[in-house]
């Protein structure tokens, strides 16, 4: 088989929406959700081979998941159907206007059996860039195991391996974050986390600057902190660059993170330098958070330039 641009992998979501409080009923919009299905989608949608594996359930809402990612066209030939656990669902009821809350309901999910012997087809098909996720690892003891097989496949096999932090809470606590991201990121080339994560791949409470020197030491050659509406930092072996957050009003923040990464990885992928891989970063981020819902408004590659200049209101006609 031929190898990929993009391999990733994780549990994709059933997504349940609200427009407002859960309590108060109405109804619910179904969405593909998963950071890292989000990432796969972004670079699909810009022309790259991207593929997806795990498990889904071999019921109606894992067809609804293989139908959303096939028909964005990212690859799912290593995503099994399992027939004995159930999807993982996330509801986000939009509270007020700036605040979105979201609820997990994927205990014994069939994203969570996530294995080695899963991962390992598309291992060895190969790929350009393997990109991982914090939340992966949280889900269970095997999930955890396959990420770690993974990445330690894919970096001697001579791909770029790229880990978002992507902390969640309620998945585990930074303490056993930290003790399974630090030696993770030793295999990664590059590692991405907001600024509040970032000691979750060094010491606790460590400064900015100390931890992102402990990765450059460990071999990570770009360190990307995100700021959101602040931009992001990005760190290398040169130094530090800051790039802006391009000004749009937002409306939906989740994804963002994930578009950004996606946004990197692509400049990575057409072999733009730091500068112009920051710039189509901050581009899908503002895409992302200027619309509802975690993908669906990632740009296609000829639309990549349709923030630039942006002015509030604007109508291309």
């Amino acid at each position: 088989m031929t190898a990929v641009d993009l391999l990733t992998f994780g549990e994709a979501l059933v997504s349940l929406r609200s427009a407002g409080p859960l309590a108060g009923g109405g109804p619910l919009t179904m969405h593909l959700a998963g950071a890292e299905s989000n990432v796969a989608i972004g670079l699909a949608r810009l022309g790259y081979r991207a593929a997806f594996a795990g498990r889904v359930s071999d019921d109606d809402l894992g067809a609804f998941l293989l139908r959303q990612l096939r028909a964005e066209g990212v690859g799912v030939d290593h995503l099994i159907r399992d027939p004995e656990r159930s999807a993982g669902l996330m509801f986000l009821e939009r509270r007020t206007a700036d605040l979105t809350r979201v609820r997990y309901h994927r205990a014994g999910s069939a994203g969570s059996a996530l294995g080695v012997e899963d991962l390992r087809p598309a291992l060895t098909a190969g790929a350009r860039v393997l990109h991982l996720t914090g939340i992966t690892p949280a889900l269970s003891d095997s999930a955890r195991a396959a990420t770690r097989w993974a990445a330690e496949t894919a970096s001697r096999a001579g791909a770029l391996v790229c880990l978002d932090v992507n902390h969640r809470g309620k998945l585990w606590s930074r303490d056993e974050a930290r003790a399974v991201l630090t030696p993770l990121a030793g295999y990664a080339a590059v590692v991405v986390a907001s600024a509040d994560e970032l000691d979750l791949v060094g010491e606790p409470g460590a400064a900015e600057q100390t931890v992102v020197a402990g990765l450059l030491a460990r071999g990570v050659t770009t360190v990307l902190v995100k700021l959101g509406g602040d931009g992001a930092r990005a760190y290398t072996a040169d130094g530090v660059r800051h790039a802006a957050a391009l000004p749009v009003t937002a409306v939906d923040t989740v994804g963002a993170g994930d578009a950004f990464t996606a946004g990197y990885l692509s400049g990575h992928l057409d072999g733009l330098d730091l500068a112009g891989r920051l710039r189509r970063a901050v581009t899908l981020g503002a895409f992302a958070v200027a619309a509802p819902g975690d993908w669906e408004a990632l740009p296609r590659r000829d639309e990549l330039s349709l923030l630039d200049g942006l002015q509030p209101g604007s109508t291309l006609r």
